[in-house]
């Protein structure tokens, strides 16, 4: 038999598609400024961009999956009907503490490897900077699809 595919599950598809096009992107544009800063500068700023890059790029699939745990666990309890407020704020406690464990371990890890390599800070932000950047271009490739 052929399954109905519900509205929230055609949501939660395209909401997979987008995450998966912004990761996507995103590897593709710190490749190319890696590359591209190796070519232009040097091997030190392009060192920074992918350091940059790598680091952004775990704190953004880890932050994808706690947005995912927190929307599957709430919805859950509301589908049970148990826990309610209570167990919203624990789960959005639950979030905000992860949040700011990341924050800590991401400044740890860049303390580390400031002490250990040398590092280029114009390049470590632009390696930063490039979910930013990536989630900003494909939101705005995908707004003007569904508005055109």
């Amino acid at each position: 038999m052929a399954e109905q595919i519900t509205e929230g599950q055609q949501g939660a598809d395209s909401e997979d598609v987008l995450l998966r096009s912004i990761s996507l992107f995103h590897m593709v544009m710190v490749i190319v400024f890696t590359a591209g800063s190796w070519y232009i500068f040097n091997w030190q700023l392009a060192q920074s961009v992918l350091i940059g890059g790598v680091l952004a790029s775990g704190s953004f699939l880890l932050l994808k999956r706690d947005v995912k745990q927190l929307v599957f666990r709430v919805a859950e309890a509301e589908e049970q009907g148990t826990g309610g407020k209570g167990l919203r704020r624990i789960e959005k406690m639950r979030f905000v503490m992860r949040f700011y464990a990341r924050l800590i371990v991401l400044g740890l890890l860049l303390f580390v490897l400031a002490n250990k390599v040398s590092i280029n800070i114009i390049g470590l932000v632009i390696g930063l900077s490039t979910v930013m950047l990536s989630i900003v271009i494909v939101a705005l490739g995908r707004g003007r699809k569904i508005f055109s």
